[in-house]
């Protein structure tokens, strides 16, 4: 008796759909990786531009009161800077606190289109100490 060993029509298309399962499923983690890794990319960037922001505030100039706005070299992003001076720490409400210096509330909205087609933003805000006027 001379039996020839070999796979059956339905053992090779099982193969086959366990094979197309597997490679689909990695292709699907693979682009998703890749499309968050882009996200993740436009998110770092907006965070850099937010900092840069916050930091050239009252940095060669007299803090001010007040709101400015502009955009990235490339256009892709848009910020908009608050300056506001607060009275947190005073003694009544509404008053100034008993100090040479006051206090300012920089809050910074970073925007703009992601790769995924939504608007995206990102605030960034801290408190400035600057001599009174």
């Amino acid at each position: 008796m001379n039996k020839e060993r070999g796979f059956t029509l339905i053992e090779v298309v099982v193969a086959f759909v366990l094979l197309a399962l597997v490679l689909g499923t990695a292709f699907q983690i693979f682009s998703t990786g890749l499309a968050r890794t882009t996200l993740l990319q436009e998110r770092s960037q907006a965070l850099l531009i937010a900092q840069s922001q916050l930091n050239s505030v009252g940095g060669e100039q007299q803090l001010a009161e007040g709101v400015s706005a502009g955009q990235s070299a490339d256009g892709r992003y848009q910020w908009q800077v608050s300056v506001a001076r607060t009275d947190t720490g005073a003694a009544t409400p509404g008053a100034p606190a008993p100090s040479a210096y006051s206090l300012y509330r920089v809050d910074v909205v970073v925007t703009w289109q992601g790769s995924d087609g939504r608007n995206q933003s990102l605030p960034l805000s801290t408190l400035a100490v600057w001599k009174s006027p």
